[in-house]
């Protein structure tokens, strides 16, 4: 191909074009493999957190039971119920917490996801932009000076030809007569 052929121009800014949206979509394929880790391990969490929640609720039941059951140790009992509410009230808080955040993450790497997918559009719409701006300011007016070079060529082509040879017989009218 030749550098002054608007199409070599054309296939470059399509290479090029192509080359972005590869770009683009690896970029969407690795914030979407990091969000699918990032929701896995608040999954691992949740799943490790219930069953302690459970147990905790279930010790808190079992030593109120206790309580019941043994009134003559109720002050001792009590005092231990009183601190395993507080440390099963703790472990809410926490976990309430825990969930909060979990949820603010989610929010967050939702929020990120849109960023980047309005970066892309972005990006897209400046390619855009720039290859009708190439087609407008570069290919069209390349065309023009084409067109024009070749007038000029063929110009100094009928210019510079060789003189027409000169008759060296004059002929009749009936000669030059066709009939």
């Amino acid at each position: 191909m030749n550098t002054s052929d608007p199409q070599f121009w054309q296939m470059i800014s399509s290479i090029v074009i192509a080359i972005c949206f590869i770009v683009m979509a690896i970029a969407l394929i690795w914030i979407a493999t990091t969000v699918r880790k990032a929701v896995a391990t608040v999954n691992e969490l949740k799943e490790r957190v219930d069953p302690l929640l459970a147990k905790v609720d279930a010790i808190s039941v079992q030593g109120k039971e206790m309580s019941v059951h043994f009134n003559e140790v109720t002050a001792n009992l009590s005092h231990a119920t009183k601190y395993l509410a507080e440390s099963t009230e703790i472990i809410r808080d926490e976990v309430a917490e825990l969930r909060s955040i979990v949820s603010e993450t989610a929010i967050t790497a939702k929020d990120k996801v849109e960023k980047v997918s309005r970066s892309i559009d972005r990006t897209h719409d400046q390619v855009v932009d720039t290859t009708e701006f190439v087609q407008q300011k570069i290919v069209i007016p390349a065309r023009e000076i084409a067109a024009v070079m070749a007038g000029v060529k063929k110009g100094l082509e009928v210019l510079f030809a060789p003189a027409p040879r000169q008759l060296n017989q004059a002929y009749s009218e009936e000669e030059m007569f066709i009939g």
